[in-house]
């Protein structure tokens, strides 16, 4: 484990849950127009694929046997584009500017991004199988994988085992807070689901204003 790690899982904290809604909506604020229509084009790409006709997309009426080339194309790539969020809010957190290219440039760290996301989904997938109790705690334990990956450039495996013994030590917090995005986007959901392309972005920049918190920003973006 390699010293950045080591120093994570020692250091004690507490959870903010309240100054990290604050600061998430700072984050969010300074370049909404970004985080909406960035949400806007994820949601149109899942409604395109899913009027296209099988094989090519999902559509096809109650005949079609689901799934199709570009369904499968988009669960690959989806990581990596959710991981969009992560890299331009770290550069609104930075003070840094940032443009709607920025969203995508998780595809430079494909790789680790992509293994971060299929690992931590089977094991979780696992833990609901195994009376459900370890799939929750570890669908919460993850929560910052995929930041450690973006801005430490971590290995998935040490993103993920340095997310799983940080948050571990306040889980019940994480829990929480976790719980109140998840209320959020409800919300946002009665909103006609517009509210979604509010709601979603806001989580990603509450949990980024709860990682620059606890683990901390590295000055310059990772490439």
């Amino acid at each position: 484990m390699s010293s950045f790690s080591s120093d994570l899982t020692a250091r004690d904290y507490e959870v903010k849950i309240g100054d990290y809604f604050s600061r998430g909506w700072e984050i969010f604020k300074a370049k909404a127009p970004l985080f909406i229509l960035f949400t806007l084009l994820l949601v149109l790409i899942q409604v395109v694929i899913a009027v296209l006709p099988f094989p090519i997309g999902s559509g096809g009426g109650e005949d079609s046997p689901g799934g199709g080339i570009l369904n499968l194309a988009f669960n690959i790539i989806s990581p990596v584009l959710t991981a969009g969020y992560y890299f331009v809010a770290f550069q609104i957190a930075r003070g840094r500017d940032t443009d709607f290219n920025n969203f995508f440039q998780g595809f430079s760290k494909f790789l680790p991004i992509f293994l971060t996301a299929l690992v931590s989904s089977i094991l979780t997938i696992i833990g609901f199988a195994l009376l459900i109790l370890p799939g929750i705690y570890l669908a919460v334990a993850y929560l910052f994988a995929q930041p450690l990956v973006i801005d430490k450039s971590a290995d998935f495996w040490q993103a993920m085992e340095t997310s799983r013994k940080l948050i571990t030590k306040k889980w019940f917090s994480f829990f929480g807070l976790l719980l109140l995005l998840f209320l959020l986007n409800v919300v946002g959901a009665i909103l006609l689901g517009i509210g979604l392309l509010v709601t979603i972005p806001l989580s990603m920049c509450i949990i980024t204003a709860a990682y620059e918190d606890i683990v901390g920003l590295n000055s310059v973006a990772e490439g």
